[in-house]
């Protein structure tokens, strides 16, 4: 076994959330090794709504910086019906966000994104990247952490303070933490699509749903979402629907009868998008409960959706595993040589943080998928309240900051 030394951390999954954690431990003058099972580091999808409570971590981060160029800064989310187009509500966003949160409110693709952070983790001295590279085994020991990776054919153990499982929905490392979740169908099936603003799709599309902002429209068989990426010159489609076909991959392209059927409630050219905008990537989503545990006080600690995977009703899986991994470097590099304690407190703050996310997205659903008497007065009392009210609401989410 190689040895580490006694400030070293073990990062399992080099996606947004291993490599945001990888990033914030070494900030901390930890030592770090982050393990890839995929042979290239790369991060497939498609767009990613940034929150400010997201881009407050990431710009301390300096991945920010390296994101200019690309991301958008949305000047509002605007709700409209799906079928007449009215508008029901308007969050302003823009400089009133980046004011009355300290932070901008971005969209991106998740492949920038992602390519911010591996160049941050990439040019940092105290880390260290391992593509290729399954994390197969886990045992604890006397005060340390011994993992086993696998890389073409070969075993290497590796010691370590802690592990940090950031291998997402389907961790093959939740199983090392006793008692915890598994995975589990929501019955919700998601749809992404890209569509480029200079094609027919897309001119189309802008007078219904203009690149400087987030547009939602409501239908109670599906809900749709467009949004700018890459400095406006892609549009980014995501529709939620009920369902379970799909193999749950990013890349799995399927028929789209499903979603077709589920659009008649919209308005052209909405209602014609199942076609016009092919391909669509679709795929089952997921939930972890989080109320199982997150944790091993040996030295596992789970984090983003290994930990408490949700529906992105309320677009906040990326963000919480953002949290998620600088809380647990704070709480580690503040507790010293008493690793036990500072992952009970990782627990005791994250869950209901999280618990309160989860409700929120629920909420979203019910209201954003209601029909007859419940839509209808969903749509009054949004149009009732003033933009500047309904931003108060996200006060809680979005004006978040870490207090440890």
């Amino acid at each position: 076994m190689e040895g580490r030394p006694p400030r070293t951390i073990l990062v399992a999954g080099a996606g947004i959330g291993g490599l945001t954690a990888a990033l914030a431990f070494a900030a901390r003058g930890f030592h770090v090794e982050v393990f890839e099972r995929a042979e290239c580091f790369e991060e497939i999808g498609a767009g990613i709504q940034l929150s400010p409570n997201a881009t407050r971590i990431l710009g301390t981060l300096g991945a920010l910086d390296r994101l200019k160029g690309t991301a958008v800064a949305p000047e509002a989310v605007v709700l409209k019906d799906g079928k007449s187009l009215r508008e029901l509500a308007r969050v302003p966003l823009g400089r009133a966000a980046e004011t009355r949160w300290n932070a901008p409110y971005l969209v991106a693709h998740r492949a920038d994104l992602h390519r911010a952070l591996l160049a941050g983790a990439s040019e940092h001295p105290r880390i260290l990247l391992h593509s290729g590279s399954t994390v197969a085994n886990v045992v604890f020991g006397s005060g340390e952490v011994i993992v086993t990776a696998e890389h073409d054919g070969r075993q290497e153990k590796m010691a370590g303070a802690l592990l940090t499982a950031a291998d997402g929905v389907w961790s093959g490392l939740r199983r090392f933490v006793k008692g915890s979740r598994a995975s589990r169908p929501s019955g919700t099936m998601a749809w992404r699509a890209l569509v480029e603003t200079a094609s027919a799709t897309g001119r189309a599309l802008i007078p219904l749903a203009p690149p400087d902002r987030v547009t939602a429209f409501l239908n109670p068989a599906l809900h749709m979402v467009i949004y700018p990426l890459r400095s406006g010159t892609v549009l980014n489609l995501v529709a939620l629907t009920n369902g379970e076909a799909g193999t749950g991959s990013w890349t799995n392209t399927i028929d789209t009868g499903p979603l077709a059927r589920a659009m008649r409630g919209f308005t052209p050219p909405l209602a014609d998008l199942a076609e016009a905008a092919k391909p669509w990537t679709a795929w089952p989503i997921h939930a972890v409960d989080p109320d199982g545990p997150w944790t091993d006080p040996r030295g596992l600690a789970l984090i983003g959706d290994a930990a408490h995977a949700m529906t992105p009703f309320a677009a906040q899986g990326a963000a919480m595993a953002i949290e998620d991994a600088w809380v647990l470097a704070a709480l580690v590099a503040e507790a010293a040589n008493d690793l036990p304690a500072a992952l009970a407190r990782y627990e005791i703050l994250r869950r209901p943080r999280i618990r309160r996310v989860v409700r929120r997205g629920a909420f979203n659903h019910f209201t954003w998928h209601a029909s007859g008497p419940i839509a209808l007065a969903r749509n009054l009392v949004l149009s009732a309240r003033p933009p500047e009210r309904l931003a108060s609401d996200f006060d809680w989410l979005y004006g978040w900051h870490a207090e440890i």
